[in-house]
């Protein structure tokens, strides 16, 4: 179990240093998926249906979403 938790840790670490070089466009797509992705496993789990299915569509529009929104941040 300590073993997992230093993981998750380091692998949330180095997630952070590496979106330090992103534009605001990229990284408004992928927390815009991250959170889809996660809304969307738990909408579709609680209804009944497939996870990985609500997850996937859920990344896909929170990632569109995500982009839009970063690009009309900028303009």
């Amino acid at each position: 179990m300590k073993n997992i938790k230093y993981s998750l840790i380091v692998i949330a670490l180095a997630s952070t240093v590496g979106c330090t070089n992103m534009s605001n466009e990229e990284q408004g797509t992928l927390t815009g998926a991250g959170i889809g992705a996660a809304a969307g496993a738990a909408i579709s789990s609680l209804s009944g249906g497939s996870g990985w299915t609500g997850a996937v569509v859920g990344a896909v529009a929170g990632g569109v979403i995500g982009n839009i929104k970063a690009k009309d941040e900028n303009n």
